[in-house]
C-alpha cells in the first residue's frame, strides 16, 4: 500500500470522463488500498480516482464505521434537499455552499465485481454525490451557489 499525489483542480485529470471497470485484478486492488491509505492520511470524507490520476469508475467513503469501495457506482435514488459547506482535496484551502440531496442511495460493485447497494445520509449523500460528479468530470466548484468569504471561513 501507498500514498498517492492527490491531483488538484488544475490538472486536467479531474476535468475528463472516466472508463468503466473492467477488470477487477490486483491492480484495482492495490488502486482502492492506495487510496483508501491517502483518503486517511489527508483526512477526507471520499477519494474517486482521478483525484490520484485514474481516470476509472472507482471511489472510497468514509463512512465513519467503515471504508466504502465502490466500483462503478452508479447513484440510483436521491431524496430530500439540503444546502451546505462543501469542501475538496483537489481544491486545498477553499470551501463552497452547495445544493444536494439529504438522501443518496448508489449501487456499485466491491473490488470482486459483486453488486451491492449502499445507502447515505446528510455527510454521506454529500460525499456520494460529490464523488461521483468527479467521475463525470465535474468539480464541486462547478456545481456550487458560491465560495465561502474569509469572514465566513475563519468562524468556522
Amino acid at each position: 500500500m501507498a500514498l498517492r499525489r492527490i491531483f488538484t483542480d488544475r490538472e486536467s485529470a479531474l476535468h475528463k470522463v472516466c472508463k468503466t471497470v473492467t477488470n477487477f485484478d490486483q491492480k484495482l486492488h492495490q488502486l482502492l488500498d492506495d487510496m483508501k491509505d491517502t483518503l486517511l492520511d489527508a483526512n477526507g470524507v471520499g477519494l474517486a480516482a482521478p483525484q490520484v490520476g485514474i481516470l476509472r469508475r472507482v471511489v472510497v467513503v468514509d463512512t465513519g464505521d467503515e471504508i466504502l469501495e465502490l466500483v462503478n457506482p452508479e447513484l440510483i435514488e436521491t431524496s430530500g434537499e439540503q444546502v451546505g459547506v462543501e469542501g475538496c482535496l483537489s481544491v486545498p484551502g477553499k470551501y463552497g455552499i452547495v445544493k444536494r440531496p439529504m438522501v443518496a442511495k448508489v449501487k456499485a460493485q466491491d473490488r470482486n465485481g459483486n453488486w451491492f447497494e449502499a445507502e447515505g445520509e446528510e455527510l454521506i449523500a454529500r460525499c456520494f454525490c460529490h464523488e461521483l460528479d468527479h467521475l463525470d468530470g465535474i468539480v464541486y466548484t462547478q456545481v456550487m451557489d458560491r465560495f465561502l468569504t474569509e469572514e465566513e471561513m475563519e468562524e468556522m
